[in-house]
């Protein structure tokens, strides 16, 4: 038991095990004296003794899986708020980084949607889609600690800025690693800038060495960044765009993620831009 604000709270454990011995002590006292003003021929005791202990353990059975249940739901209820308001919190970081940034409005809210969409038909589901989601919501939250100078220069970079900005995924993981329940997430931070034909950073990982959810991810931003104007260039034509995404399967992008993405389209750019799907 423990004190909270002066009331006094009961440990589910405790509260469980309590009910449980209450049950069986008073089955045990009743049951018994039950038996025994029935009969006092000591083979019908005998049998109806064994009667008593089945019934007692389907009885008992039942009472501790509803209260194991009760405590487990309401655990599922506490667990899912947490992850509500983390969430929460982790959207409200994100549209700082946007906003620092200078990329466009609902960026990073618009490629986790369309990589949630994505990944669904890829064929994730449970914690894994979850994971995606909060990877594709943080996917540049390295970029924090890259100053501004190169974050939102508006010609090309030299390249010790480019290598400077090179750090950002491994910048991003460090930071997400601080975070136990963001550990799972950073496939996505780590790895959105790994390519295809192994030419990419910070691992120069290759094919399917890539994690599936960075190789969604790339994807989905790689459209989203060429779709959207940033300080460096102005949104490109949609058909330009469809034409970079067929043109680098297999080079910079996974031939089978971008062919599904392709075949997908209108409905995932209606996601992505917060518009029912037809």
């Amino acid at each position: 038991m423990m004190w909270m604000g002066g009331t006094v709270t009961v440990k589910p454990q405790f509260r469980i095990v309590a009910i449980y011995v209450s049950v069986a002590l008073l089955w045990v006292l009743f049951s018994d004296r039950l038996l025994f003003s029935l009969t006092a021929d000591t083979r019908t005791l005998s049998l109806l003794h064994t009667i008593k202990g089945c019934i007692y353990v389907v009885v008992t059975g039942g009472l501790l899986y509803w209260l194991i249940g009760r405590d487990v739901r309401r655990m599922d209820r506490l667990n899912h708020l947490l992850l509500t308001g983390n969430e929460q919190s982790l959207r409200a970081l994100v549209s700082a980084i946007d906003v620092r940034h200078k990329e466009t409005r609902d960026h990073s809210e618009r490629v986790m949607r369309m990589t949630v969409a994505l990944a669904r038909r890829v064929g994730l589901e449970g914690d894994a889609l979850r994971h995606v989601r909060f990877g594709a919501l943080l996917h540049d939250i390295g970029k924090l600690a890259l100053p501004d100078a190169v974050l939102i220069k508006p010609g090309p970079l030299t390249p010790d800025e480019m290598t400077l900005m090179r750090t950002h995924p491994v910048l991003g993981r460090d930071l997400l690693m601080r975070t136990a329940f963001l550990r799972p997430a950073i496939d996505i931070p780590y790895a959105h800038h790994e390519r295809w034909d192994g030419t990419g950073y910070p691992r120069g990982l290759m094919g399917e060495e890539i994690p599936l959810a960075a190789r969604i991810f790339s994807v989905v931003d790689v459209w989203d960044a060429l779709s959207f104007p940033r300080v460096y260039k102005p949104a490109w034509p949609e058909v330009e765009v469809m034409d970079y995404l067929r043109n680098a399967a297999g080079g910079q992008l996974d031939p089978g993620v971008v062919g599904l993405f392709l075949e997908h389209y209108d409905e995932l750019k209606a996601i992505g831009l917060g518009q029912s799907p037809d």
